[in-house]
């Protein structure tokens, strides 16, 4: 039988971390389970370069009966670890966890209970952030930046703790998009979505996989992967620019006949051109985002290689 709920856990070099993850995640599941709510549990490992898959393959061995393990050839980031899970998982209400305990898992039953309630997307809120200060202060302003340019409204968009129902999980999975933010894809595809606030802990132990290179980079897939502002605010702006050297220009022939040359304003002059010309290279690295995004996805390369799947044969496959 089909469970009611599945739980996505992307997981990448995360040994240290993982035995306290399962000591916490299984009670908690299999208090639901008390409740009725059958589960399975879908592991995600990104290629990872220690001994996690190792662990997850005796997690497997000692929970069969709701434990499910896919396993990358390599390491195709953690929103791409996330469609695999998708792909994998067969409950009506999945949950996405990140594996480093800064999410509870205590509190998927209170999205499974929202769920519940006829909302086919939940999203949660940090009550108390534990992160560095300047992670907390960026993704603020990224919040805000994001929803202006997007028109997305995601409270707390770095906070991967989730519930989607499977009419949103099944939209997704029809998607074959190469640079993506799963969280903002699904708020695309939900009818009825809503936000909870859960808590936050620190980090069970490890460090944080995302650079602030990484964390950019998150960012520009969201901003070009759902909205063409950028290239639009970028084309008034080339507008607004071209008028005011027209008319800079005018000016400077005007004085050049009623004052004759002068060499007063050359620094100005050189100032200016290098304003226009930094505006000019942002303006097409900009654009190459776009075009980049273009070149991979025209490509029709595979997001990701699933080496193999850990998981229980059904019983029909058993007895036969």
């Amino acid at each position: 039988m089909k469970p009611e709920l599945s739980v996505v856990i992307p997981v990448y070099n995360e040994e240290a971390g993982l035995a306290k993850l399962f000591s916490r995640l299984y009670p908690a599941l299999d208090t639901l389970a008390a409740r009725g709510i059958s589960y399975e549990i879908v592991f995600v490992n990104d290629g990872s370069r220690d001994n996690t898959a190792a662990m997850l393959s005796d997690q497997f061995r000692l929970r069969p009966d709701v434990t499910r393990v896919v396993l990358f050839n390599g390491n195709y980031g953690q929103h791409m670890a996330i469609l695999a899970g998708f792909e994998a998982t067969r409950g009506e209400i999945v949950v996405t966890l990140d594996a480093d305990l800064q999410n509870p898992p205590e509190e998927i039953g209170a999205l499974v209970d929202k769920m519940r309630e006829g909302y086919d997307y939940v999203g949660s809120i940090r009550r108390k952030r534990q992160d560095s200060a300047w992670r907390t202060y960026a993704s603020k302003a990224m919040n805000r930046l994001r929803e202006k340019i997007t028109r997305i409204k995601i409270t707390d968009q770095g906070n991967m703790l989730r519930a989607y129902g499977r009419n949103v999980i099944d939209l997704i999975n029809q998607c074959s998009e190469v640079n993506t933010f799963v969280p903002a894809l699904a708020y695309t595809f939900s009818r009825k979505p809503t936000e909870i606030v859960v808590e936050h802990e620190e980090r069970a132990a490890g460090e944080s996989k995302y650079s602030l290179y990484s964390l950019i980079r998150l960012n520009f897939d969201l901003m070009t992967g759902f909205s063409i502002m950028p290239l639009q605010i970028f084309s008034v702006l080339g507008m607004l620019l071209s008028v005011l050297s027209g008319g800079l220009v005018t000016l400077l022939l005007i004085r050049r006949f009623v004052f004759g040359a002068e060499a007063e304003g050359l620094f100005t002059l050189f100032a200016i051109a290098f304003f226009l010309m930094g505006v000019i290279l942002f303006g097409i690295g900009l654009l190459g985002e776009y075009i980049g995004r273009i070149y991979q996805q025209v490509r029709g390369r595979p997001r990701y290689v699933v080496q193999t799947i850990l998981q229980d044969l059904p019983a029909a496959a058993k007895e036969s």
